[in-house]
């Protein structure tokens, strides 16, 4: 197993990027509740675009309360400012999770910046407060999510102070590297030494509770149907087998 806290900023590969990019953040929000996990999904970051899904590895950007003579114009454009060096850093596969202390009195990134990650090729952006130019950032094709929009400067309230550090974003603990998914729901943090375990296990609790919504929308009651009894487990064994037994003969033939 990977050490619990290494960092790799490694892209995931193929396989478990197409794996997790079908799975809901509330099951992988159960997948990590059954490992002990409870806090995993970012509070009060919303997608600004509906549809797009998010799949990920963690770069973080840590803001710290602004200071009078740091935080100006002057220093704001300097290649230093670590939200701006981010920007033109972020490689393919990354997503930039901001940690901006859940404060909504300005934005926490603007329109040319989050254009520039997407350009770059990242997999997306999360902050716990609010994004400036937000109604251009909805236009982009590009997984955004935040907790609103502002027309203020982040110089009114942030100092970006460091990159690619532990931080906590929306209450939850985000480590580079950690894995970092969402669809319309939320956006939702996983151990990257997890990942490769929670991304099976996540694609069959959605095949079963698909199994289980349409016997519910047939008339099914809850008892026994959900979760499964012995019986209802039975008939969903049958039915998997079947696809995945027309599904090998469709392979055979191609």
């Amino acid at each position: 197993m990977p050490e619990r806290t290494a960092i790799d900023l490694s892209p995931l590969g193929a396989e478990l990027a197409g794996a997790l990019a079908q799975v809901s953040s509330a099951t992988l929000a159960t997948q990590l509740y059954k490992r002990g996990f409870r806090t995993r999904a970012v509070r009060g970051a919303q997608r600004l675009r509906p549809g797009v899904r998010m799949v990920g590895v963690a770069r973080t950007l840590r803001y710290v309360a602004a200071r009078e003579d740091l935080d100006t114009l002057a220093e704001w454009v300097l290649d230093t400012n670590p939200q701006r060096a981010i920007a033109d850093e972020i490689e393919v596969g990354q997503v930039l999770v901001i940690e901006a202390r859940e404060e909504r009195s300005c934005g926490t990134m603007g329109g040319m910046l989050v254009a520039r990650l997407m350009v770059r090729g990242a997999a997306g952006i999360v902050s716990d407060g609010p994004f400036r130019d937000a109604p251009f950032i909805a236009d982009l094709d590009f997984p955004s999510y935040a907790a609103g929009m502002h027309a203020n400067t982040n110089l009114v309230a942030h100092h970006p102070e460091e990159l690619d550090r532990t931080i906590t974003c929306g209450g939850v603990q985000v480590r580079p590297g950690d894995v970092i998914v969402g669809d319309d729901e939320g956006a939702i943090v996983i151990p990257r030494y997890l990942a490769a375990e929670i991304a099976p296990a996540a694609l069959e609790q959605e095949r079963e509770e698909a199994f289980i919504e349409a016997r519910v929308l047939a008339g099914a009651p809850v008892r026994g149907t959900y979760p499964m009894s012995a019986e209802v487990r039975a008939e969903y064994e049958r039915e998997s087998g079947r696809a995945r037994d027309e599904l090998q003969a469709r392979r055979s033939v191609s």
